[in-house]
This record gives C-alpha cells, structure tokens and sequence, in this order.
C-alpha cells in the first residue's frame, strides 16, 4: 500500500507547503518544483501540477516571482516542446498582478517558451493569449501583451499578423499612460518581426502618435524608439522619419526627455549617418550642452568625445569647444565632473596643436577644481593626453599641478596622484623623477591616512621595479631606513611595510646587507605592534635570503621575541619559526 501511495507524496507536501502561513516554506516549495515534476512524471506534471499553479496565483509578490521564473525553464518537465502550451494559463494570470516585478518575470517567461513553440501551437495558444492580455479590462495585462508581440507575431499567418499590428496601434493609443509607456518601450522589438513594408505605412504611424503623446514619460520612451527604428529603416526614410523627431525631443519642453536625447544621443547619430550629424544634430547637441537643467548637461558632457569622434575637428573646435570651455566653469559640480572624466579623450580627435592650443588650459582649470571628483577624474586620464602632446610639454604645463594635488587635503586625491606615479615615472624617466617626485614618494610615507601609507609602500615597490634595484638602492632604500627612528610608531610600522614590499624585488644580497639589520634592531622596540609586524616580516624574508642567515640571525632574533611578555609577538614568533622548521624539514 505503501508503494501506490509514495507517488502522491511530493505533490501532497508542496499542496501542504503552498497553503503553509509561512512564505519561506512556500517560497521553498515553489523553488523546487522541478524537483517535484520529475518525481510526479511528465503527464502529471501536466495534469496535476501546473493546474494547480494556475490556480495558486493570489499568493505573496516573492513567491508569485519565483513562481514566473521556474515556470519560464520548465518545457523539459511536461513533455518537451509539444506540451509546451500547457505552461501558458499559469502564466497568463501572473500577467495579470499588480506587482511589476512579477509581470516583467511572466513576460520574461513567456517569450522563452513562446520563441520555442511550433508555429501551429503559436497560431493555436500564443496568439489568443496575447489577444486576451490586450484586450484585458485590468491596465496590467494590457502592460504584458505589450511585451509578448514580437513572439507571435513570427509564426503567423498574414491575416493574424494584420489583426496583431492593428492591435497593437490600439495599445499605443490605450487610455492608460501605464499601457502606452510599455507600447514605446517594446516598439523597437516588435518592429523587428514586422515586414519593411509595413514598417513605414504602420509602425511609423504609431511611432509618430508616441512621440506627441502629452505624458512625458512615453515620450522619453519613444526616444529609445528613435535608434532602434532607425536601424531598421533605409537612409532616406530614416533622415526623413527619424530626424525631425530627434530634433525636437532636442527642445521637448520635458528635461526628462532633453536628458535621454543627451543619453543615446551617440546611438542616435549612428542612426542617421554622419552627413545629418554634421548639419542637424550638432546644433541640437549644442543646446543640449547648453541646457538649463544640470541633469541633461550632465547626460550630454557625459558623450562629448564620444560625439566628436563622428565629427572632423575644424567642427568639434567651431561649435563644440566653445560649450565645453563653459562646462568646464559650470556651476554644477557634476557637470563639471563628467566632463572631466571623458574631456581627455578628446585629445587623440584634435590633435597636438589644438590640445595645446584649446584643451590644455581647460585640463589645468579642471586640475585645479575645488571638487575632489573632478581633479580624480581628470589625474586618471594623464596617459591620454600625454600620447598627443609628449612628456616635456606635459611636465611644463600639467605636472606643477599634479604636484600641487599631490599635497591635496582630499585624501582620495592624493591616493589617486600615488597610484599613478608609477606610470608618470616610467613616462618621464629616472632624471625628471628625481628632481620632481622623489620627495613626495617618502613624505607620503608620513601622512596621517592609513590608505596613504600603504599606497605609497606599495608605490616604491613598483618603482623599484621600474628603475632596477641599484636606483632604488641609491635614491629609495637610504630614506626608508632614516625613518626607522621616527617618533612616531605608525611611521616606523612602515619602514618595515616597505621593506616586506620591496626585499623580493631588490634580492638577497641588499635585503641582508640593509634591510636585516633594521629589522633585527626593529625587534627590541617597545611597541608591540612593532614586534609582532618585525615577525611577520622575519617570517617573509625566509625565502629571500640564505639558510645560514636564517639560522644565524633570523632564528635568534624569533626566539627572543617568542619569550615576549606580549601574547600577540609570542603567537606570531612561534608562527615564524614553525615556518623556519617546516622549511628545514622540507629541505632534508
């Protein structure tokens, strides 16, 4: 009796589970339906479970959600693709809910299953439901249909596709601003399944209606439309079509709209070809880097180089270096941020002269912004424009500045002129180094921000690795170890921070010569902080130097800092010279 029984147990504890109080357990059951499925079998599956779902669609958004999601993967669960028309009632009603979250996930679901279905199922189960769902009274299906047309409109025939086209114009003109933002925002997608005979006769007509809708937010929408339709159309059609709406968005009274004509507007060029660019859309980028919301300059500084790549640069410095000239003094800081952060890849599309000439004293202005951000910005771009216009004018000009940063107050900035010393160093060689940026290298040594300290550690590593070992050895090293008597038991926590950075760079013989005895006289300190790091460090340089050093003097030096009375040093004493036995163990 036992054994006739057994296959109705998974599908009685998830019945159990999904009437449970608790949503964890629901949200659990749910979560395991493929579990479940192949323990109920496909027909089953079919006739039992998936009945049931489409019954259960009142529950909790979390569980309704994952409900959309397994749902979208479980062709293989009731039969394959010919039973795949057995998932669409479930998911038909989760079209249906409030949630957005939920609906979006359904619509996900069903464009998986839709794309896989036979085309007579399509005609016979697909194209109804989408039917259903826009001619639903609850605004929400009506959202979803939008999202499932290009699916069927694929694998009907002429007829089907003339009522799912006529359709759809209906939902770009819904009464429910909801429903025509979702109509815009799947236009795109759905005029990729349309025949190109069509596409001007219809799908523009619809696409002209969304463009002058009175809600702001369709028509912010309908400026997605603009590039995705303008791929689709021919050269003339799309100038002609697209175009005039580009440029209108350009001067919509809505900034909500101005801002995402700012944001696409490079893919929105690509569109039009670069002909138009030149002639139309530079005026209507120009009021758009001129605009008086700081949201859509913002967006439009944002795509500067990216937009004068499109342009030859006799006009980049006609129209457009004018308006980033008062962008860079812009009254809004995030502004003058984005601007900062693409304003040097502009000098490749200029040239040598013109950065020199136009773009130079508009990086030094930036360089010299009272807001942190826009100076970071700015500094982690250098390489760009020293590509263009060389290292002597670059450290005539810029480098006063950078190391005006260098002492910066904002510590963000200062750690941003650190990391990028290193690649400064190998521009401008050994010579300019040592004049300029040597004595910042061990000032940053002694700042009071931790991260400063540990930045400027590493950074004399990756300098020594740069210039060799016998640069280090005459210009680093010494200025290192002069710390090691410094008041102050954070400085001298770093001398041995950059001793563990650079030994395995500069080799056994200096570490031995220069490096160990700081270390060993390190482990007499008084601090223990300074003793137990003197261990950590000993226990680092094991493989760097000789096996007679390491017993010599390494080994004596842990035994006694082993016997400290503090816990801490003893713990990592003994940690090092397990270390040291382990080694030796290894070695014989």
């Amino acid at each position: 009796m036992a054994m006739v029984d057994e296959p109705l147990y998974p599908i009685a504890v998830l019945i159990d589970e999904l009437k449970n109080d608790d949503i964890q357990l629901r949200l659990n059951s749910i979560r395991r339906l493929s579990t479940i499925a192949r323990a109920l079998g496909e027909e089953r599956t079919r006739k039992e479970l998936i009945p049931f779902l489409s019954e259960n669609s009142d529950d909790d958004d979390e569980v309704l959600l994952a409900m959309a999601e397994e749902l979208g993967v479980f062709i293989p669960f009731v039969g394959g693709i010919e039973y795949a028309h057995v998932l669409l009632p479930p998911l038909e009603s989760l079209c249906t809910v409030e949630e957005t979250c939920v609906r979006e996930k359904a619509v996900e679901s069903l464009c998986k299953i839709g794309s896989q279905m036979k085309e007579n199922d399509l005609v016979e189960s697909f194209v109804p439901l989408v039917k259903r769902l826009a001619a639903g009274e609850w605004f929400a299906a009506r959202v979803s249909a939008c999202g499932i047309f290009h699916v069927a409109y694929q694998g009907c025939t002429d007829v089907l596709k003339t009522e799912l086209r006529a359709t759809y114009s209906q939902l770009c003109q819904d009464d429910m601003p909801m429903v025509r933002r979702a109509a815009a925002s799947n236009l795109g997608k759905f005029a990729t399944t349309v025949e190109s005979t069509f596409l001007i006769a219809e799908i523009m007509t619809m696409f002209d209606d969304l463009t002058k809708d009175d809600q702001d937010s369709v028509r912010l929408l309908a400026v997605e439309g603009c590039a995705a339709l303008g791929k689709l159309l021919e050269p003339q059609d799309c100038v002609a079509r697209i175009l005039p709406v580009i440029v209108n968005f350009s001067q919509d009274k809505s900034w909500r709209v101005r801002y995402m004509v700012a944001n696409q507007l490079y893919e929105l060029c690509e569109a039009v070809g670069p002909d138009c660019t030149r002639t139309d859309l530079v005026p209507a980028y120009v009021r758009l880097l001129r605009d008086n919301e700081a949201e859509v300059r913002i967006a439009a500084a944002g795509k500067v180089t990216k937009f004068c790549r499109l342009l030859n640069p006799e006009l980049a410095i006609q129209h457009i270096l004018p308006c980033v000239k008062e962008l860079s003094s812009d009254s809004s800081q995030h502004v003058r941020s984005a601007l900062a952060s693409v304003i040097m890849g502009m000098a490749p599309i200029l040239g040598k002269d013109s950065t020199i000439e136009h773009l130079l004293p508009i990086f030094l202005s930036l360089l010299k912004d009272e807001f942190p951000d826009v100076r970071l910005n700015i500094i982690s771009k250098l390489d760009q424009v020293n590509q263009v216009i060389g290292i002597d004018l670059l450290s005539q000009s810029l480098l006063p500045a950078i190391v005006e940063l260098a002492e910066d107050r904002h510590w963000r900035v200062r750690l941003a002129i650190i990391e990028y010393v290193p690649l400064l160093a190998s521009q401008l060689g050994i010579g300019f180094f040592d004049d300029k940026l040597g004595a910042l290298c061990m000032q940053w040594l002694q700042d009071k921000v931790y991260s400063i300290r540990e930045a400027a550690a590493n950074n004399l590593k990756r300098l020594a690795e740069e210039f060799g070992p016998e640069w280090a050895m005459q210009h680093l090293v010494p200025q290192v170890l002069d710390m090691v008597n410094n008041p102050h038991y954070l400085h001298r926590m770093m001398v041995l921070r950059a001793i563990s950075l650079m030994a395995p760079v500069m080799g056994s013989e200096i570490t031995c010569s220069k490096f160990l005895p700081v270390v060993v006289e390190a482990s007499k300190d008084r601090v223990p902080n300074i003793k137990f790091n003197v261990a950590k460090l000993l226990q680092s340089l094991i493989p760097i130097v000789d096996q007679s050093v390491v017993d010599k003097t390494i080994r004596q030096c842990l035994v006694d800092l082993s016997e400290d009375p503090d816990v801490d040093v003893r713990y990592f004493a003994n940690q090092a010279l397990n270390s040291i036995d382990g080694t030796t163990a290894a070695q014989s």
